[in-house]
């Protein structure tokens, strides 16, 4: 019998197996992303618009332009639709509130100090 060289698994230790690595540990995303500047509302220019397109027909008021971080627009978006009483969602740094809402959410964002437009028919 030949010698034992213990229950080495070729196939589990080749998963786990880095051979080289530029940027330190993989799983750290965050500091892999871009930083998105947190700019205050004074210096902000948004786009207020209403839109039915790729949504079934549904109305939504889309709020585009912003440049702030994602915890500063989950407030401002809990704030606007308690005040507009409608459901709404954040997707990719734009706010989208169920509803035309295009007057009323100009007058908010105004007041809360941003510069903001109506954009569309």
């Amino acid at each position: 019998m030949a010698p034992s060289k213990g229950n080495f698994d070729s196939k589990s230790s080749q998963k786990n197996r880095i051979a080289y690595s530029e940027f330190g540990n993989s799983s750290n995303s965050e500091a892999m992303e871009p930083g998105v500047p947190d700019l205050p509302p004074q210096q902000q220019n948004l786009k207020v618009q209403a839109t039915r397109k790729g949504r079934g027909g549904k109305t939504v008021t889309v709020i585009s332009g912003f440049q702030s971080n994602d915890q500063t627009l989950s407030k401002l978006l809990k704030q606007l639709k308690n005040q507009c009483g409608t459901g709404g969602t954040m997707k990719d740094q734009t706010l989208e509130i169920q509803g035309d809402h295009t007057d009323k959410l100009l007058q908010i964002l105004t007041q809360l100090g941003y510069k903001a437009k109506k954009s569309g028919g």
